[in-house]
C-alpha cells in the first residue's frame, strides 16, 4: 500500500509552528524580514514570488519585493544587493533565478552576504554544509529531508540514488543523505545503464526536468520515491518527472506533483529566514 508524502499538508503544519515562533520573536522586538528581488517578467518566477509572499504573510514574517526591469544591469543589481546587505532590518535576501542573460548568476549569488543567504547558495554556506557545520541548507533539499524525517523513514544504511546533479537539488540532497548515513549514488543524463542502478535504490530522488521520464520499471519494490520535477503539460496542468500513476504501484512512499516537494521548498525558505533573523540578532536558537 503506497503512502503519499503530501508536502502541502506538512508545509501547513510547519508554517503554523513557525507562526508561533515568529509571534514570540515579535514580543522580543524582532520581526524576521525577507527581501525578494525579481528581475524581469518571467511568468514562472512571478508565480514563485507570489507564493513566497503569501507564505510570509501566513507566518507573520515581514517581506518586501523589489521588482526590476529585464534590462537592469549587473552593476545596478549588485548595488541593490549591497544596500540590502547593509540594512540591519533585512535578515534574508533572495534573488529569484533565473536572471537575464546579461547577468552572471554566480557573481550575483556571491554578492549576497552569507549571513543573509537564505537560499543556501553562497559558496561559504555550501562549504559549511559540506563539512557538517551549522548553516543555511538549500531549500529544496532541506524540504526533501524534512519530508522523509516527518514519516520516520530510516535513512541509515539505505541506498539512495539521485537522478540529477544540479547545485540546487541533486548535489546537496546527496550530501545531506550521506550525513544521515545513507549510501549515495549520483546518476545523470550521461549515466549508462540507468535503470539497473535506480532499481537498486531504497530511496530514489528524481530531479531530471523531463516529464514522466521514470516509471515503475525503474523502481525497486517498496522504494521511497521523491519527485522534484515540475513540468507543464499541453493542457496547462503540472506533472512530475515520475509517472505517478504507474510508479505508485511499486513505491512504499511517493510524492505527488503538485502538492509534493514544491510547497516544502517555500516553507524551508521561511525557516531559513527565521534562522537568519536569530543569528543576526544573536537570539538563542
Amino acid at each position: 500500500m503506497t503512502t503519499l508524502l503530501n508536502g502541502k499538508e506538512l508545509s501547513e503544519e510547519l508554517k503554523q509552528k513557525m507562526k508561533i515562533e515568529v509571534d514570540e520573536l515579535k514580543e522580543k522586538g524582532l520581526t524576521p524580514h525577507l527581501t525578494v528581488i525579481l528581475v524581469g517578467d518571467n511568468p514562472a518566477s512571478k508565480s514563485y514570488v507570489r507564493g513566497k509572499e503569501k507564505a510570509c504573510a501566513v507566518t507573520g514574517i515581514s517581506s518586501n519585493l523589489i521588482e526590476l526591469p529585464d534590462d537592469t544591469t549587473e552593476e545596478e543589481l549588485l548595488s541593490i544587493i549591497d544596500e540590502q546587505n547593509n540594512d540591519d532590518s533585512v535578515h534574508g535576501i533572495l534573488v529569484q533565478l533565473p536572471l537575464p542573460d546579461q547577468m552572471d548568476e554566480q557573481k550575483i549569488i556571491h554578492a549576497i552576504s552569507p549571513a543573509k543567504d537564505v537560499d543556501g547558495f553562497h559558496p561559504i554556506n555550501v562549504g559549511k554544509m559540506m563539512t557538517g557545520e551549522d548553516t543555511f541548507i538549500p531549500c529544496t533539499p532541506y524540504g526533501i529531508l524534512t519530508m522523509l524525517q516527518s514519516k520516520d523513514i530510516s535513512l541509515e544504511g539505505k541506498h539512495a540514488v539521485i537522478i540529477g546533479r544540479s547545485n540546487i537539488v541533486g548535489k546537496p540532497i546527496g550530501l545531506l543523505l550521506l550525513q544521515e548515513n545513507a549510501t549515495v549514488t549520483y546518476t545523470h543524463s550521461r549515466t549508462k545503464n540507468l535503470q539497473e542502478i535506480t532499481k537498486q535504490a531504497d530511496i530514489l530522488i528524481v530531479a531530471m526536468g523531463r516529464a514522466h521520464a521514470i516509471n515503475a520499471d525503474y523502481i525497486k519494490k517498496d522504494a521511497v520515491v521523491i519527485d522534484v520535477g515540475i513540468n507543464r503539460k499541453d493542457d496547462g496542468k503540472l506533472t512530475g518527472d515520475v509517472d505517478f500513476e504507474n510508479a505508485k504501484e511499486k513505491a512504499s512512499f511517493i510524492t505527488p506533483v503538485p502538492r509534493g516537494v514544491g510547497p516544502m521548498t517555500i516553507t524551508m525558505l521561511l525557516k531559513n529566514t527565521i534562522k537568519a533573523a536569530k543569528g543576526l540578532n544573536h537570539v538563542e536558537r
